[in-house]
């Protein structure tokens, strides 16, 4: 990707309305950010800071809001061309392509489960003109990954509500414009009745309760709050957080996150491509040792590849459809789509790793993989595929064959 490219396209969109800006593809748009994104990913991850140089050019770019309908405002993108930015930010900087995901997935929960309430359609108009950051708070307390239970309750007062929430880790928190957050219906319900909350940066205050301080995934700044919000009743959307869980929260999460780990595998396949041609041009043509490596990394790519567009097609066949997006087919597919998809891209990482071998595990060369690793090594531990392999067990047994050999 050339940088003078990036720039001009940056410049171009910079101050077109947003039915102009449709005429340059959000592929292009997101190229722009990633050349922004690359250039400062390695500052980033060396200092755990917030990848701010890549998210001015978000804004700039107007991508925040691109999943909004046009009539409020947005540009009515599909999960398909949201993955698909997400892949192209995953290629230059994993940190800055998962908070884009994290984002995009309190977005789609929004626009698909606001059911016309005003004060959740003109939080979505105001993402768009202003190009709001939204964080998620979806873990607190004792109950660590398990989203599908909260501690912390809603409290009513009139048509206003108060939340004080322990939340474990909301990623880039410090930074947003405002946090889609989990909570107990009420202080009488029990944990699993849950709701889902918007609230705006004006809205809440954040006490930092711990650091971040990982191998990888070192931007997001996944750090933990304690909230303290104050809103409207109307803030809180209208559907259970239940149904907002199976039929958006979950599959969104997972093509989007599935998008940014096949984007940073891909962009270690090029740098190993890169390595390997290197070695042939300085050695007579002859490959290096470890060239088969690198085709390793190109199959299990093509396979990554390959299943994430099946998701996001079993996706978009359903997701209108509330009964065939919770056909435990579907759920079950969209569901073990993250563990596939994990483990593909860190098995893709280790092989083209191998293929540059020195010159990928030292951090000082041009084929240096060391970050590549380091990021995808969070992918099987967010949400961690045990405790969703095992949530699978009783639908595996349960649901049909997914498929065919041949129609």
């Amino acid at each position: 990707m050339k940088s003078d490219d990036g720039q001009a396209v940056a410049h171009n969109i910079r101050d077109l309305p947003r039915q102009a800006r449709g005429v340059v593809s959000l592929r292009k748009r997101a190229e722009a950010v990633a050349e922004i994104a690359a250039r400062h990913a390695q500052a980033v991850d060396r200092d755990a800071r917030f990848p701010a140089e890549a998210f001015a050019a978000v804004r700039e770019q107007k991508l925040l809001g691109v999943f909004i309908p046009a009539a409020l405002g947005g540009e009515g993108a599909s999960i398909k061309e949201i993955a698909d930015v997400c892949h192209v930010l995953g290629r230059a900087c994993a940190s800055s392509a998962m908070i884009f995901a994290m984002h995009q997935v309190k977005v789609a929960c929004l626009v698909r489960h606001s059911r016309g309430n005003h004060w959740q359609e003109t939080l979505q108009r105001r993402i768009a003109a202003e190009q709001m950051l939204l964080a998620s708070s979806t873990t607190e307390g004792n109950s660590g990954g398990n989203i599908r239970s909260s501690e912390a309750p809603i409290r009513a007062n009139g048509d206003r509500i108060t939340l004080e929430r322990a939340a474990s880790c909301i990623s880039y928190g410090a930074h947003a414009d405002g946090i889609v957050t989990t909570a107990r219906r009420a202080e009488t319900s029990p944990a699993s009745d849950q709701v889902l909350v918007a609230f705006a940066k004006s809205d809440y205050s954040l006490e930092r309760t711990n650091s971040w301080d990982t191998l990888g995934m070192r931007g997001t700044c996944s750090v933990g709050f304690m909230l303290r919000a104050e809103g409207e009743a109307d803030q809180i959307l209208p559907e259970p957080y239940q149904h907002i869980h199976g039929q958006t929260m979950v599959p969104v999460a997972h093509l989007l996150w599935s998008a940014v780990w096949t984007g940073v595998a891909a962009g270690a396949v090029q740098r190993a491509r890169a390595f390997v041609r290197a070695a042939a041009r300085s050695s007579g043509g002859n490959l290096p040792p470890a060239a088969s490596h690198l085709t390793r990394a190109r199959v299990s790519l093509e396979t990554l590849g390959a299943r994430l567009q099946s998701g996001i097609a079993m996706f978009e066949r359903n997701a209108d459809d509330a009964n065939a997006m919770s056909a435990i087919d579907v759920q079950t597919s969209l569901s073990l789509l993250k563990v596939e998809a994990s483990e593909l891209a860190l098995v893709t990482v280790m092989s083209a790793l191998r293929a540059c071998g020195l010159s990928g595990y030292r951090n000082d060369t041009d084929f240096s993989l060391g970050r590549h690793l380091r990021d995808i090594l969070s992918a099987p531990i967010m949400i961690n595929n045990d405790r969703i392999l095992a949530s699978a067990e009783t639908s595996v047994l349960m649901g049909d064959m997914p498929f065919a050999l041949f129609d």
